[in-house]
């Protein structure tokens, strides 16, 4: 599978921090390092890029989790 260079650090830093929680903006500033929390989808759209590219049935997530009003959780 073909991963951008910011897909696979997303992808890398949900790994490391397996079955735990990760905000938004924990991510935006591991991932992306941004010092403030800039309103923004980027996150959200690079995690659906990853769910296209990971899951096999996008109606039965079975690698990263949302967790509404959290963030996100790989679990896979």
């Amino acid at each position: 599978m073909e991963l951008s260079a910011r897909e696979y650090h997303l992808l890398q830093y949900l790994i490391i921090h397996r079955e735990k929680v990760i905000s938004r903006e924990e991510l935006l500033e591991q991932v992306w390092g941004y010092q403030a929390t800039p309103m923004t989808r980027t996150v959200d759209v690079h995690i659906a890029w990853l769910r296209q590219k990971l899951e096999t049935n996008p109606r039965h997530r079975q690698c990263i989790l949302t967790v509404h009003g959290l963030g996100y959780k790989f679990i896979g």
